[in-house]
């Protein structure tokens, strides 16, 4: 493994645990610890599973004209948006591309971001140079982020702090948790319930510890992370979203506020509004869909997907054997005239087609404490 891989504050705990360490986004992170991926899923599913996610990038923006400033650079409604209160969000380009998701949340005197690993560096400098001059950019180093996901995550959360069962899906608060002081939000990325901690990264093994050490949480690493979101037909950027792909094609139209939508009292006056607006009114030429495998064959990332005469319609993103779902799926760009519901079609794999057929998603439903 390169010795230029960053670390997170978990890693002495990583390597203690067994954890098998492969380079992501610039860092050694957990793919998977002894138990194994299959098994890390389904603990995830039955009970509570802890995720390092330290490498995502944590930013403050601060000053009066934040909101406003923010929603410059994408379609989401942000002035307005109440405290406490969570929203997913996508930056766009001039071409209506997606040049990163992540999450916002109004605190008392500040909005928080959470944006990619692989994208952080370019966030922050897009911030920067777009509305650095309208607000302060902060990004937050020193701060490392858990995540706690499963049905009995609030359990085990609630231990440390009863109030955390206030919390509700997408909001967050202040909390102290075994005398740490902590930023949490009912949200994540497995379609469990559960949550996302800010914990100063001094004090992140710590508090690590304190939660492994209850018997509904066990440690999970990346490879139950990709399984889970995959299922909850959650996309993964630079994979199944990246800045050649639109919010519309992708399914993500649904974050997109009416307020901010054509006719609303804030529409338009983001990057790429014009494409964007284009194709909420009259569609986009692919679409992003489920797929689920009619033979028990997994179909992964760039497999091409055909009709049953072998023209092209569109290419796989992701792919896996579900384990809660027992068959294989997957996410395609595909031509929309054959992005209907229960339409088949056939993946490419190793010189064989394999009949698919596209799916509504999630493959396995949410169960988000709304």
């Amino acid at each position: 493994m390169s010795t230029d891989l960053r670390q997170t504050p978990l890693h002495t705990l990583h390597a203690e645990l067994g954890a098998r360490m492969v380079p992501f986004a610039g860092y050694s992170m957990p793919v998977q610890y002894p138990t194994g991926i299959l098994a890390e899923h389904r603990w995830c599913r039955d009970s509570a599973a802890l995720f390092d996610v330290s490498h995502m990038g944590q930013l403050q923006l601060r000053g009066e004209d934040a909101a406003a400033a923010l929603e410059s650079l994408l379609p989401q409604a942000i002035i307005g948006l109440e405290l406490g209160k969570q929203r997913y969000a996508f930056f766009t380009n001039p071409q209506g591309g997606l040049l990163d998701d992540l999450m916002v949340t109004c605190r008392a005197d500040h909005l928080f971001l959470v944006v990619n690993a692989s994208r952080k560096a370019e966030d922050t400098q897009h911030l920067l140079t777009h509305i650095g001059h309208r607000c302060s950019v902060v990004p937050l180093p020193d701060q490392a982020l858990l995540a706690l996901q499963g049905p009995k995550a609030v359990l085990a959360l609630a231990r440390l702090n009863p109030s955390i069962a206030t919390l509700t899906f997408m909001t967050g608060g202040d909390f102290e948790l075994s005398g740490i002081a902590c930023f949490v939000t009912r949200s994540g990325y497995t379609g469990e319930d559960g949550f996302e901690i800010s914990v100063p990264a001094a004090q992140a093994e710590t508090l690590a510890r304190v939660l492994l050490d209850q018997a509904e949480v066990r440690p999970a690493g990346l490879g139950a992370r990709d399984t889970l979101r995959l299922e909850a037909g959650l996309c993964l950027y630079g994979h199944d979203i990246d800045e050649r792909t639109t919010p519309v094609e992708a399914g993500l139209a649904w974050a997109i506020q009416k307020v901010r939508r054509p006719g609303g009292a804030r529409a338009g006056h983001y990057p790429g509004a014009s494409v964007i607006e284009g194709q909420l009114n009259r569609g986009s030429a692919v679409k992003r869909v489920g797929l689920t495998g009619l033979e028990r064959v997994p179909v992964r990332e760039g497999c091409a997907i055909v009709d049953h005469q072998g023209h092209a319609l569109g290419r796989v993103t992701s792919g896996t054997l579900g384990p809660t779902v027992h068959e294989p799926v997957a996410m395609a760009y595909l031509a929309a005239n054959h992005a209907g519901w229960q339409h088949e079609v056939y993946a490419e794999v190793r010189g064989k087609r394999l009949p698919m057929r596209v799916t509504p998603m999630p493959f396995t439903p949410h169960r988000y404490q709304r």
